[in-house]
């Protein structure tokens, strides 16, 4: 079975995405964190496990959905789904203890909120696993992966939001250039979730009908 393009082409504007984001991280320099450090000694440290786990999960999670490998070399899917599931483990509990390093509100909130879902939906899917209820399995781990994309969707949104704030406050920047970014940062992950969801949720949908029609 092929592997359709726009899943190639996801992979590649995730990865284009993603790599550059991550890099400064792996200086292991807090110097050069793309967000704000309060703890050098706790929270970085804290802060790169979880993103190179992140990362993991993303580049395993890519590999779970290839047909090639999940259909023909079953073996092979569970070895790396056992580092997908690993990964997310390790990487989502990290995220909660990030989020309560996180001063804005709604921000953490919205962090503590990925992190909740992420951990849930590996939870369910991996348990689908291991009862061999395969079809459920697929769907959560659709709907698992679908967040552990949302940190590539808030990133690819943010020029999207920035031209939509400017829009709404007539063309102007009020209260400046700074504050317009960090009231989108603050905003985008909410937006990556509610959009990965929707997505998601109709793609199941979609194949849930394709599966009954053809019953």
């Amino acid at each position: 079975m092929k592997q359709k393009k726009s899943w190639w082409i996801l992979v590649i504007v995730s990865l284009g995405v993603i790599i550059p984001f991550m890099v400064p991280y792996l200086t292991f320099n807090p110097a050069k964190s793309r967000v704000m450090i309060t703890s050098t000694t706790l929270e970085y440290p804290i802060l790169v496990t979880h993103i190179i786990f992140a990362f993991i999960s993303l580049i395993t999670g890519f590999l779970q959905f290839i047909d090639r490998i999940r259909i023909k070399n079953p073996h092979i899917h569970r070895y790396i789904g056992k580092i997908y599931v690993s990964s997310v483990f390790i990487s989502g509990i990290l995220a909660l203890v990030v989020a309560f390093y996180i001063k804005d509100f709604t921000k953490a909130v919205a962090f503590l909120t990925l992190a909740i879902l992420w951990l849930f939906t590996c939870w369910k899917g991996y348990r689908m696993a291991v009862i061999k209820d395969f079809k459920e399995h697929r769907i959560w781990m659709m709907r698992n992966f679908g967040l552990t994309l949302v940190a590539v969707t808030a990133r690819i949104f943010v020029p999207v939001l920035l031209l939509t704030y400017y829009i709404l406050n007539g063309f102007t920047l009020p209260e400046g250039r700074e504050k317009m970014i960090e009231e989108i940062l603050n905003v985008n992950v909410w937006v990556g979730i509610v959009l990965n969801f929707v997505i998601v949720e109709w793609s199941i949908m979609k194949k849930r009908r394709e599966y009954n029609y053809s019953e």
